[in-house]
């Protein structure tokens, strides 16, 4: 019997331009997901935390703080596009549709482009459009 590494990520050469990753993992979202985050970043709107208060609101419910579902979004991507790599930003982040306590997210990635790095040798600039779902 031999030992089998497990996956360590892709590299540069590994990506293609229009490939698109489907991000095997999801995660349900659970209510003390959203109390730490908010907590955390010291976000005081009682619509994450305060159901009486969210009860009246379009929602009727709290909602998922979005600085969550942004880190979640990208953290399920990982294992497919950064985990050899660095990520360098966000550009263009929307959120289309609110998050609820108890939703669970998936990712998808597409390769919009990819360069050899101007400023070190042997490596290289990738830019994907990431969709949280």
């Amino acid at each position: 019997m031999s030992v089998q590494e497990g996956w360590t990520g892709r590299i540069y050469e590994d990506f293609e331009v229009g490939d698109i990753y489907q991000h095997p993992i999801g995660r349900t979202v659970t209510q003390t997901d959203n109390i730490w985050i908010t907590l955390l970043t010291v976000n005081s709107n009682p619509i994450h935390f305060d159901a009486h208060y969210a009860a009246q609101t379009k929602f009727s419910r709290p909602l998922v703080d979005s600085t969550f579902t942004l880190a979640l979004v990208t953290g399920l991507s990982v294992s497919d596009i950064s985990q050899n790599g660095i990520n360098l930003g966000w550009d263009e982040v929307r959120l289309p549709a609110p998050v609820f306590e108890g939703d669970t997210l998936y990712a998808r990635s597409e390769l919009l482009s990819k360069r050899e790095s101007k400023s070190y040798s042997n490596r290289g600039i990738i830019q994907v459009k990431t969709k949280g779902y």
